[in-house]
């Protein structure tokens, strides 16, 4: 199990590493609960997802990461990630500490994502 959740999680970071939205976009299911942002609702539509991170490539570059796999079971894993990135449209280096909280189905697709970040 624990396995699968690391391939799950290397294959989504390396492809956000390489820009490569599309298929970022490949690691979830097109029937995703898919939270941005925690305390608000998830996206409605597989689109509103597609709308987060077609603009990746564009905003972002210089991408480094390390995760840990925190805790999972069957259900669900909890993933806290370290990332630092550059923001393109003002050269500013960014440090991200987060946790993702997601699901799989039997394919290794994300059912269910939901993070919590901060930024500095």
């Amino acid at each position: 199990m624990r396995e699968k959740y690391d391939n799950w999680t290397r294959e989504f970071m390396d492809s956000w590493k390489e820009l490569d939205w599309k298929r970022t976009l490949e690691t979830l299911d097109k029937e995703v609960q898919y939270y941005e942002n925690p305390i608000d609702e998830p996206c409605k539509t597989f689109d509103e997802v597609i709308n987060l991170w077609n603009v990746v490539a564009d905003n972002q570059k210089n991408i480094d990461y390390k995760y840990e796999i925190v805790a999972y079971n069957e259900d669900h894993c909890i993933i806290n990630w370290q990332m630092t990135r550059t923001l393109t449209a003002n050269n500013v280096e960014q440090e991200i500490d987060g946790i993702f909280q997601i699901a799989l189905n039997q394919d290794g697709k994300c059912t269910y994502f939901k993070q919590w970040r901060f930024t500095r």
